[in-house]
């Protein structure tokens, strides 16, 4: 069995990276967003955190989470958005995907990949990184020409709060100034 080992840092931002399972197409309709969106409320009134940065796909999503001071626990949080989900709308999501053994043994459901990703934000360059990495996200997966054009992401508050320019990522590939592109 795999040991996995998260940064317990409290006070830290992180990006995070969930997929669905099997990627089903799921989150950007009505009832996906919705589901999402009460889910993350719902637990950031027990378990506070902020997102700095957010853009969700039909079959994952990405964001930037930044804990309280004296908190640490992203995974807690991780796992009431997903129970919460799969409790309150996994039957209105009408999903046909067979549950394995495996899921079954766990009482898991088929909504989200048992694991997320996460990346620890070290500092200035690195949050500017996975802020464009997220923002530019949807053009990569060609689900639309220029970030602007997605409705799901953070980028327009962005644009609004004058972070990025109007213009941002339209006239090609965005540069970071690492290789997070693999993600």
């Amino acid at each position: 069995m795999s040991n996995y080992r998260r940064p317990h840092i409290p006070g830290s931002t992180y990006f995070i990276t969930q997929v669905t399972y099997q990627r089903q197409p799921w989150l950007c309709t009505d009832i996906g967003r919705t589901a999402l969106h009460t889910a993350l409320e719902h637990v950031r009134q027990n378990y506070p955190f902020s997102i700095d940065a957010f853009v969700l796909l039909p079959d994952h999503f990405h964001s930037l989470w930044t804990l309280p001071e004296g908190d640490s626990n992203l995974s807690m949080r991780m796992l009431l958005i997903k129970r919460f989900v799969t409790k309150y709308y996994g039957h209105q999501l009408g999903l046909n995907v067979g549950i394995s053994p495996s899921r079954e043994k766990r009482k898991e459901r088929n909504l989200w990949q048992r694991h997320f990703w996460e990346h620890l934000i070290r500092d200035e360059v690195d949050l500017a990184n996975y802020c464009d990495y997220i923002h530019y996200n949807s053009v990569r997966h060609k689900l639309c020409e220029s970030p602007q054009q997605w409705a799901f992401s953070s980028i327009h508050r962005f644009i609004q709060q004058q972070i990025y320019p109007l213009d941002w990522g339209g006239n090609g590939e965005v540069q970071l100034a690492s290789d997070i592109w693999d993600i």
